[in-house]
C-alpha cells in the first residue's frame, strides 16, 4: 500500500468515487495546487520512466498480469540501479543512505576514502561522499 497518493488536479483523481476508494484504504491524498504544474513534475517523470522502461517493453494480459513485474522493476531497477540527476546521480537508495549517514555524523575510512556510518555500519561510494 502506498504511503501517499500524489496527483495533479485531474478530474479523474478528484472524482468522489475515486477519492472514496483511496481514503477507504487509509492512504493520504496529496494534490498539486491548481495552476502549478511544476509541483507534479517528479510524479510525472516517474510515470514516464515506468511506461518507457517497464510497460512499453512487455505485453501484459491485464492489470493483474502487470502488477508483479512492474513492482519488481520499481524495487530492483528504479530504487537500486537507476541513477537520478535530481539526486546527484545516485540511486534513491544511495541517496537515502548518504542522507541518513550525514544525519548520523559519518566518518571517513582512511584506507579507501569511503564513508562509513557508525550507527548503520554501511559504506558508501566516493560519489555519495559529496552529500555527507
Amino acid at each position: 500500500m502506498p504511503s501517499i497518493h500524489h496527483c495533479d488536479q485531474g478530474v479523474q483523481y478528484a472524482a468522489t468515487a475515486y477519492v472514496a476508494q483511496v481514503e477507504q484504504r487509509g492512504v493520504p491524498i496529496s494534490m498539486a495546487e491548481q495552476g502549478e504544474p511544476r509541483q507534479n513534475g517528479y510524479a510525472e517523470r516517474l510515470m514516464r520512466t515506468i511506461k518507457e522502461e517497464a510497460v512499453a517493453r512487455t505485453e501484459y494480459r491485464d492489470c493483474a498480469d502487470a502488477y508483479a513485474p512492474i513492482g519488481r522493476f520499481l524495487d530492483a531497477v528504479y530504487q537500486h540501479k537507476r541513477i537520478h540527476s535530481a539526486l546527484g546521480y545516485l540511486t534513491p537508495l544511495e541517496f537515502a543512505a548518504a542522507y541518513h549517514a550525514r544525519l548520523l555524523s559519518p566518518t571517513v575510512i582512511p584506507s579507501h576514502g569511503a564513508l562509513k556510518c557508525p550507527t548503520l555500519g554501511a559504506q558508501f561510494t566516493p560519489l555519495a561522499q559529496r552529500l555527507c
